[in-house]
């Protein structure tokens, strides 16, 4: 394992660094951080606090994980980063640990593609499979779901909640949830349909693809109050699972939808 580490890099003991991981050179690895197998943590990354970062993930170099919350109630509490496996951290990217207001852990997924220069707060909760284009970011309290793609320089307001398979445009600015499904774009960000292309690749069929084009309609096209077009898709639902993820994430929005 040590002829991995850089001799240049910092690892710090109580640190727990797994089999065939590899630390670049002048990195920093504080105590209280654990690796997995395999990972590679490139040149000049800094990772501390209560970090957790499973195998195979790829750290590029000048990252900053783990670091305390940029939130001004924060008091030194020992709140938590976790990172799953295989994903792809790229430069100059940042992820705080959580904070005690909320669950105390900011949590990455797997198999997520992070580019460069983005920024995830405390207290934020990625799913899986996720793309974040370049300076992407995401301020404190925010829910991405799986299968998301943040267009280049997409930012998401607190406390907002990004439904499955949802696609923003570069220089989205997102105040409010995103539907399941959706294409978003603007400032501030709208609805423009069912993220089409995305679903046909991840083996939707055209099938339920048309029934998501009509629970669109219903929710953004046929001139209904959001209660009744609520009421339309649960009816739709009963025979369209797909459908049913969308009238799950209605119910459960707290900041309301993109409109």
């Amino acid at each position: 394992m040590s002829e991995m580490i850089h001799p240049t890099a910092i690892v710090e003991p109580g640190a727990r660094i797994g089999a065939n991981v590899q630390i670049g050179p002048y990195s920093i690895i504080g105590p209280d951080v654990e690796i997995g197998d395999n990972t590679i943590v490139g040149p000049h990354v800094v990772i501390k606090g209560h970090t957790r970062i499973g195998r195979d993930n790829h750290i590029f170099q000048f990252c900053s994980l783990g670091e305390v919350p940029q939130d001004k109630k924060y008091a030194g509490e020992p709140t938590r980063l976790e990172i799953g496996d295989r994903n792809t951290i790229r430069e100059f990217c940042t992820f705080n640990l959580g904070t005690v207001q909320d669950r105390g852990v900011t949590s990455i997924g797997d198999d997520n593609w992070v580019m460069a220069n983005c920024h995830i707060a405390h207290d934020c909760c990625v799913g899986n499979k996720t793309i974040f284009a370049n300076g992407a970011s995401l301020a404190g309290h925010v829910v991405v779901d799986d299968w998301v793609i943040f267009g280049g320089y997409t930012g998401v307001h607190q406390f907002c909640r990004i439904g499955a398979h949802v696609i923003t445009a570069a220089s989205s600015l997102v105040l409010q949830d995103v539907p399941p499904y959706l294409m978003a774009a603007g400032n501030t960000a709208q609805p423009y349909g069912i993220h089409v292309e995305g679903l046909k690749r991840r083996g939707f069929t055209s099938e339920a693809i048309t029934e998501l084009k009509r629970a669109y309609r219903t929710l953004y096209k046929s001139g209904l109050l959001l209660e009744e077009a609520k009421g339309k898709l649960a009816e739709q639902a009963k025979t369209q699972p797909d459908v049913q993820r969308m009238v799950d994430f209605l119910e459960a929005s707290k900041r309301g939808i993109i409109r």
